[in-house]
C-alpha cells in the first residue's frame, strides 16, 4: 500500500471530496431549513421537493447529471446559446473541472438529507427562546448565532458525521458520472477497491484496501463526532 500511487491518489481525492461536499451540503441544509421552516402548505410541498435528491438511486443521479454535464449536454447548450460560453466546456473532461462537477452533484444529493435534519433540529427549538431573544432586542443573524445555532448543535453532529461517511464510501455516482476519469483523477477509494477485485482480479489486495478504508472511515467518524459532541457541551 505504501508504494501504491493509485491508492494514495484515490485517498487524497476521497478525503478532499468528503470535506468539501460535507461543508457545502451542510451550509445549504441550514439555509434551506431556515427558508422552509414554515407551516404553510406550499412550504410542505417544497420540503418534499428538497428531499427528492436523497430518494433517487445513485445510478439514476449519475446518468441524469452525465447527460447534463457532457460536452454536448444540456448545460453547455444553455450556456453557449445565451452567450456565456464561446464553446462547450469539458465539465467532466479535465481533472479539476471533474472534481468540482462531482462535488456539485454530491452536494445536491446530500442537501436533501441535511435539510431534513436541520428542519427537525429547528422545529425542536423552543419558541419561547426566540420570543425572549426578540424581546431583548436580539434579531436576525445575531439571534441565529446566539440562540438557534447552539440549539441545533446535535443536528449538526448527526448531519456532518453521516455526510462524511456517505462520501468516504461513495462508489455508484462516480462510477456512472466519470468512471474515475479523466486519467483516474476522480477515482474514489471505493471505486478503486471494486476495480482491484473485479477488473484486476486482486481479491486479497482489494480486501486489504477495503479494511484500510473501513479503518479510515471509523477514525474520521469518531474524531468528528467527538469534536462536535464537545462543541455541543461548550455551546
Amino acid at each position: 500500500m505504501a508504494s501504491d500511487v493509485q491508492l494514495r491518489d484515490s485517498l487524497v481525492f476521497t478525503l478532499t471530496l468528503a470535506v468539501g461536499v460535507t461543508l457545502a451540503a451542510n451550509a445549504l441544509g441550514v439555509a434551506f431549513a431556515i427558508l422552509l421552516n414554515r407551516t404553510h402548505l406550499s412550504y410542505r410541498v417544497m420540503r418534499t421537493l428538497a428531499f427528492l435528491p436523497q430518494v433517487l438511486s445513485g445510478v439514476i443521479v449519475g446518468f441524469v447529471w452525465q447527460t447534463i454535464l457532457t460536452q454536448d449536454g444540456l448545460l453547455n447548450n444553455v450556456l453557449t446559446s445565451v452567450g456565456l460560453l464561446d464553446e462547450p466546456y469539458p465539465w467532466l473532461g479535465s481533472p479539476r473541472a471533474a472534481l468540482v462537477s462531482i462535488g456539485v452533484v454530491l452536494t445536491w444529493v446530500l442537501s436533501g438529507f441535511t435539510t431534513v435534519v436541520y428542519l427537525a433540529a429547528l422545529q425542536s427549538v423552543p419558541i419561547e427562546l426566540n420570543d425572549m431573544a426578540t424581546m431583548d432586542g436580539v434579531r436576525g443573524t445575531q439571534r441565529f448565532r446566539k440562540v438557534t445555532w447552539p440549539m441545533i448543535a446535535p443536528g449538526t453532529t448527526i448531519s456532518v458525521t453521516i455526510s462524511l461517511i456517505t462520501v468516504l464510501k461513495l462508489y455508484d455516482i462516480i462510477a456512472v458520472l466519470t468512471g474515475g476519469g479523466p486519467a483516474n483523477s476522480t477515482q474514489s477509494t471505493a471505486l478503486y477497491i471494486v476495480r482491484l477485485a473485479f477488473t484486476s482480479d486482486r481479491l486479497g489486495y482489494a480486501s486489504a484496501v477495503a479494511m484500510l478504508l473501513l479503518a479510515l472511515s471509523a477514525v474520521v467518524a469518531l474524531a468528528v463526532t467527538g469534536a462536535l459532541r464537545r462543541r455541543e457541551v461548550t455551546l
